[in-house]
This record gives structure tokens, C-alpha cells and sequence, in this order.
């Protein structure tokens, strides 16, 4: 499952809104977890049934106390009204949803003085969404990279229209967080994948609404060295995502000792919110139940 997939199924869901309530489903522990773990809709849609709303009570009643949704701008402004009411009413924190994404053009990284408008359009666009559903957070992948271009260029590029894009943020106190993505299973050809690279335009963005996402699905592909990197870049990351690999499920289903990564951050002071930006390893509620109780065994430390 990729990006462009968690996007398609979130925009997807949000027609499913107006579907009939499903069958009430049972209540979960309500134990909340140490880390703000955030599930995406259709996670849980065979206990919860189609409706987000409902699915939002479902994470609720399981003990999230988060959510992300990539998919957030393609659902209508009534349906985003309703998600944060519904997460007000439960104490739930909004995670990320899209702000830009582009994996098919050069966009930040280009030569051209219009590649940058649709984006500036986008940001704005964000700020508008961040403010309907009480978001703090948006992720921007900065598109491809020029491959007529010397590099450090391109590098100065990205650096000068990200900070035309903070400036757009900075008023409503949004936070884009730039995702660096795997280019040797996923993404290949894109300006990001590296979480030092990351940090190294942040730093020179020198914006409080430009930071990191490190999505440590895609750096256990692109780099390993976890915790290490985490440490290094701990004063630009406000976000994480995680996914298990190979594969891109639950934890517990790959190499990555994600019980030794969450025990790591939550020492750290972690308080932001851990995106479950992966898919189920099992079909129907069983699958679901998995997840669950995956996230309980990496959370027990």
C-alpha cells in the first residue's frame, strides 16, 4: 500500500458518510495508549462499518486518542465539520493530512517561475482545512528532482519555495512536515528521502512551520540506523509514521523493533502523534483485531 493508495481510499470514504448508520459495534477496553498512536478510516471498517463517524467512535472506544486522514481535502467542508466535532467530543488530536504531494513533476526542485503556483494554491488551501478540523499538522513531499539540475541547485531551490510555503502557514500556526520517502521500493525519482537531508533544509528554512515527518517505514528502507537518526534530528521532528518492513503492515509483522522505538521517544518526551500509515496484515476483523492488539504488545514497555 502506498501513498497515492491512502489517498484514493480516503477520499473514497468520504461519500461513505452518507451511508445509514452500520450496526452498533462492541465496546473496546477504552485503555488509552502512552503514545498518540493515530489510525487512518477503513482501518477498523469491519467493525465500524462504513461510516467515519462511526469509525471514529470505534478508535475512541479501542483507547486512540488520534487520528490521520491523507485524504482530508477531497472530503467535503460538511464532512470535515462533522469529524472534528466527533473528535472534540471524544478528546481526540487531528494528525496530518496532505497538503502537497506531487510524485509525477518537479515542482520545489525547478527551474520554471510558475511550477510553484498550483502549490501555493494547495498551502492555502491547508491553512483553510487545518482551521475546520483543528489541525496542527500537514505533510508536503517537495516532488520530484530535476535530473538536468546540479543538485545543491535544486537544494537551494526547494529550501527558497518552502520558505514561500511557511510563510503562507505561519499566521495560523500550521506546520507543514516534509516526508522523506523511500526511492528504492516506493518512490523513486523523488528530491526527498533522507532524513539528514530533511534536516538540513529545515534548518535552513529556519521556520517554525517547516519540520519533519520521519515516516520510519520508509527509513528503515532507505537508511536503517533508526534511533540514531531519530536523536540527531529530534529538534526538527514533531511527527512519525510508522509501518512494519517488509511489507508495510502492523508492527510485530517486520524487523523493526518498534517496542524499543516507542519506549525510545516516550523517554524522549514525545507528546505529537504516531501516524499508522500502514495497511492490516489480515483481512475482515480479524485482521483488525490484529492491529490492535499489535499496537498493545509495542506499547506494553
Amino acid at each position: 500500500m502506498n501513498r497515492r493508495e491512502f489517498v484514493a481510499s480516503s477520499i473514497a470514504l468520504g461519500a461513505a458518510a452518507l451511508l445509514p448508520a452500520q450496526n452498533a459495534h462492541p465496546q473496546g477496553n477504552g485503555a488509552t495508549f502512552k503514545l498518540n498512536y493515530a489510525p487512518h478510516f477503513g482501518m477498523f471498517k469491519n467493525h465500524a462499518g462504513e461510516d467515519p463517524i462511526d469509525e471514529l467512535k470505534f478508535m475512541a472506544d479501542e483507547g486512540f486518542r488520534a487520528l490521520e486522514d491523507n485524504g482530508m481535502p477531497g472530503k467535503s467542508t460538511d464532512l470535515q465539520k462533522k469529524i472534528a466535532k466527533q473528535m472534540a467530543k471524544t478528546d481526540m488530536t487531528m494528525g496530518v493530512f496532505v497538503a502537497s504531494a506531487d510524485f509525477e513533476n518537479v515542482n520545489f526542485a525547478s527551474r520554471k517561475s510558475d511550477a510553484m503556483e498550483p502549490v501555493l494554491k494547495q498551502m492555502h488551501q491547508a491553512v483553510e482545512i487545518a482551521k475546520r478540523v483543528n489541525a496542527k499538522w500537514c505533510t508536503v513531499v517537495p516532488g520530484l528532482y530535476d535530473r538536468g539540475q546540479e543538485w545543491d541547485y535544486q537544494t537551494a531551490r526547494v529550501i527558497d519555495n518552502l520558505k514561500r510555503c511557511a510563510e503562507i502557514c505561519e499566521p495560523s500556526g500550521l506546520v507543514m512536515v516534509l516526508e522523506p520517502l523511500n526511492a528504492w521500493r516506493d518512490h523513486p525519482g523523488l528530491f526527498l528521502t533522507k532524513i539528514p537531508q530533511a534536516y538540513q533544509i529545515c534548518k535552513a528554512v529556519g521556520s517554525p512551520s517547516c519540520k519533519i515527518l520521519n515516516d520510519l517505514y520508509h527509513q528503515q528502507i532507505t537508511e536503517g540506523n533508526l534511533i540514531p537518526n531519530i536523536d540527531k534530528a529530534w529538534d526538527q521532528t514533531p511527527y512519525f509514521q510508522v509501518g512494519d518492513n517488509p511489507g508495510r503492515k502492523e508492527p510485530t509483522t517486520g524487523e523493526i523493533n518498534y517496542k524499543n522505538v516507542f519506549k525510545h521517544i516516550h523517554r524522549k518526551g514525545f507528546t505529537g502523534v504516531v501516524g499508522m500509515e500502514h495497511g492490516n496484515s489480515k483481512r475482515g476483523k480479524e485482521g483488525e483485531r490484529a492491529v490492535i492488539d499489535a499496537y498493545r504488545s509495542v506499547d506494553d514497555f
